[in-house]
């Protein structure tokens, strides 16, 4: 169903997000609203130390109120490609240079608030360099076998979704892959 945007409007606009109520009439002239949570979008690497070995982070997460293990991620800066983005955070986090980054794919995060579309890559022949964390930064690097890592998203250790999703689609459809 196609819908006709009759008002949209902004009620915060913050430095990662915008929250916004949109006034729609659908195709049958019925009024409804949306509320929508506009986001730049964002990447998530999958750093593999090597082709037994992922780099997690754990990272502290101050809206989930806790210390969730992840894969290294990031927000897309005003007009930057996702492919620079992984690259740029995968060495503010980890402190690794990729020396390859391989597309995975591409989903949306929560698409019924949310806009942010969340861009997944792998990353490969990495090279040790300096972190450079953003401040309030709490990241410490956790090597972890691949296969322990997919046996953690089983027993739920594992709760961040964007890094479920980046191993379970390399573990899929990249891993047997040469």
């Amino acid at each position: 169903m196609a819908y006709n945007l009759i008002e949209k409007q902004v009620l915060y606009s913050g430095m990662k997000v915008r929250l916004e109520v949109h006034h729609l009439e659908t195709e049958d002239g019925r009024r409804i609203q949306r509320e929508v949570c506009v986001h730049p979008g964002a990447v998530v690497v999958l750093p593999l130390l090597d082709e037994r070995t992922v780099l997690l982070i754990r990272n502290r997460r101050y809206a989930a109120g806790a210390v969730l293990l992840e894969l290294p991620a990031g927000t897309l800066d005003h007009h930057e490609a996702p492919i620079n983005c992984a690259g740029r955070e995968l060495l503010e986090e980890t402190g690794y240079l990729a020396g390859r980054l391989r597309p995975l794919g591409s989903f949306y995060t929560s698409p019924g608030i949310l806009s942010e579309k969340m861009y997944a890559f792998v990353a490969y022949d990495l090279q040790r360099r300096e972190r450079a964390l953003e401040e309030g930064e709490e990241i410490e690097l956790a090597p972890t076998p691949f296969d322990e890592a997919i046996r953690m998203i089983g027993e739920g250790l594992i709760a961040d979704a964007k890094t479920i999703a980046a191993l379970l689609m390399y573990e899929r459809f990249f891993r047997s892959r040469p």
